[in-house]
């Protein structure tokens, strides 16, 4: 048993899957009495996961009684009486004969709206794009440079940020890009901070190159401060415009601060522009790149705005860490569609692109704006929802003083799919539990058939 792996799952805390992973194991007999347990560190990188995460999942089971710590000589698996093997059995065969009720509505945030997809535009576009002769070849290792022009004029335009199309790199994912950023920056910084709470894919990706993770507190009312200039980090992950998963945007003072601090730490500001382009009661936010592009390293995607398939995202790069990055990753090939890129530089170059994101910042109004309005009728006082005023979710806070493995698990029973915010929490949780629901790909009707299934399965 020293060497194993198996998937995890998105929806669900890491540590919690490898935690029921061995417990199921060790039930069903397939781990022995005895029998050693893979080392932390091994079982981490074997799962991509930190080793705090397979620490926490050991500690779980050691505390249930599954398994022994042995000092120096690692984990292993205890005893179980056969009664308590013989009525686990028995639970999971009852479990997998309970019929389940199918998902009638997924409140999924990681899509987009299907019916307002320009659909034949794009197709148009995507046609035309095929009859050139650079369609036939690799592509160039940045991105192609008809993409990065129409992203620098884009940048400036709508959000403030004055850049070269030389300083941009095109790759398929925020986090992928940011997996190759830090292979840049572990030489010169050994720790960042990230928000507390935040997106999580991001923090495993620094956690990849085991940088030390320090935290920003983050509350619905916006981020605390007070103690940044006590934090050993020269490095700084944020989400300034739309906070993930709050979505509450920074102010300008904060943005000031934080402009200072990495002037006078001589660090960096990584500014992940999450949903962005989607703000209901102003005007979008400028960037943080707007104010200082010295400091800030500006990270963007056509993921949530247009489509999550296209795995098209750039990044924008100060002067010093371009060169470094360009000479490192000269020879590599590129991460993402060279006809995805030709094709959105066309659409951006036509127009279409700002004429999809006006489209849209009205059709998710009002969708966000419906939401809210079949949560209040229905759910009232038992609820607050977070989030309101941008992007393509809500929180909702549940106040009846039950968990947040029950609010999910309630749902799905009556055929209903939301998802946890655990995840994103790495000390600064809540004291209430919280259940994300996004809208973006769900028609009225059905945000008010799966608010009312809801109702019937918390009330």
């Amino acid at each position: 048993m020293k060497n194993t792996i198996f998937a995890l799952k998105k929806d669900s805390p890491k540590y919690k899957q490898i935690y029921e992973q061995f417990k199921l194991w060790i039930e069903g007999g397939d781990i022995l009495p005895d029998e050693q347990l893979p080392p932390i560190r091994q079982l981490a990188d074997s799962l991509h996961v930190s080793r705090n995460t397979t620490l926490t999942a050991y500690e779980q089971l050691v505390a249930e009684g599954y398994i022994r710590g042995e000092g120096r000589k690692g984990y292993f698996a205890n005893e179980l009486e056969p009664l308590l093997l013989q009525e686990t059995f028995i639970s999971l065969n009852e479990k997998k004969s309970k019929p389940m009720a199918p998902a009638l509505i997924n409140f999924r945030a990681g899509a987009v709206d299907q019916t307002h997809f320009p659909l034949k535009t794009w197709r148009r576009i995507a046609n035309q794009v095929l009859t050139l002769p650079e369609s036939f070849r690799y592509g160039d290792p940045f991105g192609e440079m008809c993409i990065r022009e129409q992203i620098a004029t884009y940048l400036l335009q709508s959000r403030g940020v004055k850049t070269d199309a030389n300083a941009i790199i095109i790759g398929s994912s925020t986090q992928q890009m940011l997996i190759n950023l830090g292979h840049i920056l572990k030489d010169d910084f050994s720790s960042i901070t990230v928000e507390d709470p935040g997106y999580d894919g991001a923090r495993e990706a620094f956690q990849f190159h085991r940088f030390t993770i320090e935290t920003l507190p983050v509350y619905e009312s916006g981020a605390d401060f007070s103690q940044l200039e006590q934090m050993n980090s020269r490095l700084i992950y944020v989400t300034p415009s739309h906070h993930s998963p709050y979505g509450v945007s920074m102010p300008i003072q904060q943005r000031q601060t934080l402009i200072h601090w990495a002037d006078k730490v001589q660090g960096y500001i990584i500014e992940d522009d999450y949903d962005s382009e989607f703000r209901y009661t102003q005007q979008p936010f400028p960037a943080l790149a707007s104010i200082d592009s010295a400091k800030v390293i500006y990270l963007g995607n056509f993921s949530k705005s247009f489509l999550p398939g296209i795995r098209l995202s750039y990044m924008v790069l100060p002067q010093p860490l371009l060169n470094r990055y360009k000479n490192q990753f000269l020879q590599f090939e590129a991460t993402t569609s060279l006809l995805s890129q030709l094709t959105m530089a066309k659409f951006m170059e036509e127009g279409e692109w700002s004429r999809h994101i006006k489209r849209m910042r009205l059709v998710y109004k009002r969708k966000m704006q419906h939401l809210v309005a079949a949560l209040k009728d229905q759910l009232a006082q038992n609820i607050s929802i977070i989030g309101e005023q941008s992007g393509l979710y809500v929180l909702v806070k549940v106040h009846l003083k039950r968990s947040e493995e029950w609010l999910i698990q309630q749902a799905s029973s009556h055929g209903v799919t939301v998802y946890p915010t655990s995840l994103y929490f790495i000390k600064n949780n809540t004291d209430e539990p919280m259940v994300k629901l996004g809208f973006s790909n769900l028609s009225y009707d059905e945000i008010k058939l799966g608010v009312k299934l809801l109702k019937k399965a918390w009330l």
